[in-house]
């Protein structure tokens, strides 16, 4: 698909004597052209901005005045927003390791370490994303719905032993809300209830999370908040019980069964995508609540007979206990049935996890927390993230002396203010 490019050009045409020749004199007449269409690559190149500001001085008494012109976006260095953007694309998009980044300039004529690019990124994090960050997460108290996940990650200096986990936890809008999606991480140490305790608080409405006990503890502090449940996981205990019964008495398990059971409810909630909310809730009452309702009625008629512990008795545990979580979609149009877009959300930390595989500092990581918040938000709402980070390291620095944010409205993802060449 070559929409959305920009297209050069380029004509290849007889001249007059050439069809002369061809022909005879006005022997020819003009057919519409024969077009062909190729992709060309135009590699990367490193330039140099020399900015001559210019500097004048009062006759009289010698004050002097300077030109206007951009903020630089680091006091003393040389990064510009486009290096920096680039930077952030290819380390928090790409996945790509910023020692893998420093050979890479070094081959556009470019030496500039690895530490120096992740000083780069911790201050511009602090100083000029973080604005962004805070009003998307004030933004996100605004929806009736949002999802929450989290995952572990290994920090090098945070003051404990080698090998201690920290957490990466995400928090977006649920997933019925493709219109302005945001996708926000945060860094912790520990996995600890006073982490979305914090995050949370200022929060009213549903949250859809999988199992874990701390959101359902945040449940009873808080009467301004439900927690509803992840089917996808009850599913997947299911399928890893499947996968130990032998192909000839598959069909016949209790888990097959069950797993039948839970295909139906989502192949029903399939058919309801396109539905507005209140549509949809009016037909999860009449098609997928009697689904439901016979799911639960079997896992309690035949959990008795299920004696042995095993993984599926650990299955038919964790669907019942999950019971009054799994059943909150039914109640609201609005709540997914899974957990599924928070996943999603968490995947592009994972993959560059694997390449880095630890984060280094305590600031490293929050800062991690926030620039990937931006990429994935920007993701989720179809913009290209280099374009975008280009326009925010341009646009930020030269509002940080006001007072009033209302300029951040402007650089939302869903902005119609933003530059036609961000969007996909």
């Amino acid at each position: 698909d070559m929409s959305g490019l920009p297209i050069e050009r380029i004509d290849h045409y007889m001249t007059e004597e050439e069809l002369t020749a061809e022909f005879g004199k006005n022997g020819w007449k003009q057919l519409p052209d024969a077009i062909s269409r190729r992709y060309r690559f135009v590699p990367a190149k490193v330039e140099v901005e020399e900015h001559h500001i210019g500097v004048y001085a009062d006759k009289k008494d010698g004050h002097m005045v300077k030109a206007k012109h951009p903020r630089g976006l680091l006091h003393g260095s040389t990064v510009s927003p486009t290096l920096a953007a680039a930077v952030i694309n290819g380390k928090y998009v790409n996945a790509i390791p910023l020692y893998r980044l420093e050979q890479e300039f070094k081959r556009y004529g470019l030496a500039i370490t690895r530490q120096n690019m992740a000083n780069w990124m911790i201050r511009l994090g602090e100083e000029y994303l973080s604005v962004l960050y805070d009003y998307l997460h004030r933004k996100l108290y605004d929806y009736h719905v949002i999802q929450a996940d989290e995952t572990p990650v290994l920090v090098n200096h945070d003051g404990r032993p080698a090998g201690s986990k920290s957490y990466m936890w995400v928090y977006r809008s649920g997933y019925m809300y493709p219109e302005k999606q945001i996708v926000l991480y945060e860094y912790q140490r520990t996995r600890n209830a006073s982490h979305p305790r914090e995050f949370l608080k200022d929060f009213s409405g549903i949250c859809v999370t999988d199992g874990y006990q701390v959101y359902h503890t945040l449940e009873k502090e808080k009467e301004d908040l439900t927690i509803a449940g992840c089917w996808v996981h009850g599913r997947r205990k299911f399928e890893e019980v499947l996968a130990t019964i032998p192909a000839e008495g598959k069909k016949e398990s209790v888990a097959y069964l069950v797993m039948k059971q839970i295909q139906a409810i989502y192949r029903e909630e399939g058919k309801l995508k396109d539905l507005s909310s209140k549509e949809r809730l009016a037909q999860r009452q009449v098609v997928i609540r009697p689904l439901v309702d016979a799911l639960f009625a079997y896992l309690k008629q035949k959990k008795d007979q299920i004696v042995v512990k095993g993984k599926l008795k650990a299955a038919f545990t964790y669907l019942l206990n999950q019971e009054k979580y799994l059943r909150v979609f039914l109640n609201d149009g609005d709540v997914p049935m899974d957990n599924n877009a928070s996943e999603r959300a968490i995947r592009g930390f994972c993959i560059g996890k694997k390449n880095w595989e630890v984060i280094d500092t305590i600031n490293g990581a929050k800062t991690s927390a926030v620039i990937y918040s931006i990429a994935e938000t920007a993701k989720a709402n179809n913009l290209k993230p280099y374009e975008y980070f280009e326009h925010l390291l341009t646009v930020i620095p030269e509002h940080m002396e006001d007072t009033d944010r209302s300029f951040l409205e402007e650089l939302l993802p869903w902005s119609p203010a933003l530059p036609e060449n961000i969007r996909k």
